[in-house]
C-alpha cells in the first residue's frame, strides 16, 4: 500500500503537531513495514529529517517539482499537490494537521484527515478574527470532504458533530502517543548532567507547554505564593502572555523560584520530566495534552483540570482540580507532596493506564481505520 502525509509539519513545527506528525509516521513505519509511506512537504528541515528518517527504508519525501510549485509552495500544497499524489499511485492520503489539498475528493485517493482541537470556536477571543475565518473554512472543508475524520479525543469528536454537523459515524476517535524517549527510564548520571547544564533545583514542580493564555500559567505563578520556597521549571515559550507572567514573577519577588527552559531536546526533556516531582498542567481547554502523557510514561504525578479532554489523556489517577482556582491547585500540590503512599499510587497506576498509548496500540487503532476506507 502507498500512503500519503501531509508532512509540512513533520519537517517544520517543533511542538504539537509536529510531534503529532513524526509519531504517527514513525510508529506506523516501524509496525506496518510492509507499505511505503509518501511525505509531502514544502521544504525539508535537513536536520529534523536526519533525525527522524534515521534507518528508515520505507518513507519517502516529496517537495515541489516544478519551478512555479517551488516558487507557490502554499498553493503546491493546498491544491497543486494532487497531481503528484496521482503521479504516485497514493492509494490513501493522510491530512494530519486539519487539512486536505483541493480536488483530491475528485480522484480515486481515499482520504482521511486529523481533527486536534476547535479550540477557535469554543474560545475565539483568542485568536484573531481572520484567523478564525481561515480556519473554519479550512477545517470545515476537509471533514466535509474526507472519506473519514480521526479525532484525536472524544472531546474533538463531539465537538466536530456539534459545530461542523458532521455525522458521529464518520468519526473515529485514535487517540495520540508520545515521543518514544518518555517511555524509558533515564539514566541517572544523563539525570545528574542535565540538572547541572541547566540548573535545575533539587525539588520542583514542572510546567510544559506554549506560555499562552489558554496554558494558564498565570494560575500556578499565583499558587506559588502560596507555596513559599517551592520551585518551579518551565518548559515552553511565549509572547505577550508570557511577557505578563514575567511581570508578575518581577513583582512578586518570584525570579529566583521559577526557571523558564526553551529549545531543549526530547531526551532532554525526558530528563526534566523525571528529575520532577509532579507535572501541573492546568489548560482550560485542549484536544487532548500529551504532557500528561509523557509525565504518566515518566512515572510521576499529575495534576490536571476538570472536565474536557484531560481524563482521557490523565485517567482515574491523576488529581483533577478547577483550573483557575489558587486554593485547589496549591491544596493538590501539598497533598501529593505530604503522600508517599498517594505519589507511589498515582505513579504506579498512571502509568499502568499509559499502556493504553504505546506505539503499537497507536500505530494498529491508526492502520485499523486506513484498512476499513481501502476494504471499502
Amino acid at each position: 500500500m502507498k500512503i500519503g502525509f501531509d508532512a509540512k509539519r513533520v519537517f517544520l513545527n517543533n511542538t504539537g503537531l509536529g510531534n503529532y506528525s513524526r509519531d504517527a509516521i514513525r510508529v506506523l513505519s516501524h509496525f506496518f513495514p510492509e507499505n511505503k509511506y509518501f511525505l509531502f512537504t514544502p521544504q525539508e528541515h535537513h536536520k529534523s529529517t536526519v533525525s527522524f528518517l534515521k534507518g528508515s527504508e520505507n518513507t519517502v519525501t516529496r517537495t515541489p517539482k516544478s519551478f512555479i510549485d517551488r516558487f507557490f509552495t502554499s498553493y503546491w500544497r493546498s491544491k497543486r499537490v494532487v497531481k503528484d499524489l496521482v503521479a504516485d499511485k497514493i492509494d490513501l492520503f493522510h491530512g494530519l494537521s486539519h487539512e486536505l489539498p483541493l480536488g483530491i475528493e475528485k480522484t480515486n485517493i481515499k482520504t482521511v484527515v486529523s481533527i486536534h482541537d476547535l479550540i477557535f470556536v469554543r474560545y475565539p477571543h483568542l485568536f484573531p478574527a481572520i484567523d478564525r475565518k481561515i480556519y473554519a473554512k479550512k477545517f470545515k472543508s476537509a471533514c466535509d470532504r474526507s472519506d473519514k475524520i480521526i479525532a484525536v479525543s472524544k472531546q474533538t469528536k463531539q465537538d466536530v458533530i456539534e459545530f461542523f454537523g458532521i455525522p458521529d459515524e464518520k468519526i473515529d476517535v485514535v487517540y495520540q502517543g508520545c515521543n518514544d524517549v518518555f517511555h524509558h527510564v533515564v539514566e541517572e548520571n544523563t539525570k545528574r548532567e542535565i540538572q547541572k547544564k541547566y540548573n535545575l533545583p533539587d525539588d520542583y514542580i514542572l510546567s510544559v507547554g506554549s506560555i499562552e493564555e489558554r496554558k494558564n500559567l498565570f494560575t500556578i505563578l499565583k499558587t506559588l505564593i502560596e507555596l513559599p520556597g517551592q520551585k518551579l521549571v518551565v518548559i515552553g515559550n511565549g509572547k505577550d502572555y508570557k511577557m505578563k507572567c514575567l511581570r508578575f514573577i518581577d513583582e512578586n519577588n518570584l525570579s529566583d523560584r521559577v526557571l523558564f527552559l526553551t529549545g531543549i531536546d526530547s531526551e532532554e526533556m525526558a530528563a526534566v520530566y523525571q528529575n520532577a516531582q509532579m507535572l501541573i498542567y492546568p489548560s482550560i481547554f485542549e484536544g487532548f495534552g500529551i504532557p500528561i502523557l509523557e509525565a504518566l510514561f515518566s512515572k510521576i504525578p499529575v495534576i490536571s483540570s476538570k472536565d474536557g479532554c484531560f481524563v482521557e489523556a490523565g485517567g482515574s489517577y491523576t488529581k483533577y482540580i478547577d483550573p483557575l482556582s489558587v486554593r485547589e491547585m496549591k491544596e493538590a500540590i501539598l497533598e501529593i507532596q505530604h503522600s508517599t503512599d498517594l505519589q507511589n499510587t498515582m505513579i504506579s497506576k498512571g502509568f499502568e493506564y499509559a499502556q493504553n498509548f504505546t506505539d503499537c496500540k497507536i500505530a494498529a487503532n491508526l492502520f485499523q481505520v486506513y484498512n476499513t476506507l481501502l476494504d471499502d
